[in-house]
């Protein structure tokens, strides 16, 4: 009798003892994977700086180099910004041929609601534009 006591004492603890322990490593795993904030954004303007400067230093430009090269980022930044322009007038035009088509496939009494359904969805889009700033450029 005093034995089964004891072991019943034994396991008893011996459950407790693990149970902490898995606590323990579920808590440091959670601690080390939450996200850290995110560092400040910096500015194109202060992105492009830092990159000329280190440019010059390290692979060692001379000025007519370095004029180039400034005029290399200009170009370059003129082309992406005309393909993202042209990317976003594409995407805008897929989006208007699915609202065509969702329109087309509904009954009469249920375009009222899609078109309720899609301002609904616009509101809640500028909103959260709203809270998110102003676009990176």
């Amino acid at each position: 009798m005093l034995r089964s006591r004891f072991s019943a004492a034994f396991y008893l603890a011996l459950v407790f003892a693990s149970g902490a322990l898995v606590g323990g490593f579920a808590t440091r795993l959670y601690l080390t994977s939450r996200p850290v904030a995110a560092a400040p954004r910096t500015s194109p303007e202060e992105y492009r700086r830092r990159y000329v400067d280190e440019m010059k230093a390290r692979v060692n430009l001379d000025d007519q180099q370095v004029q180039r090269l400034q005029q290399i980022l200009d170009g370059t930044r003129q082309r992406y910004h005309a393909q993202r322009e042209q990317d976003k007038a594409e995407a805008q035009a897929i989006h208007a041929r699915q609202t065509e088509q969702i329109r087309a496939m509904l009954r009469d009494d249920q375009r009222p609601l899609y078109e309720q359904l899609r301002a609904e969805r616009e509101r809640r889009r500028q909103e959260y534009d709203r809270r998110k700033g102003p676009p990176r450029r």
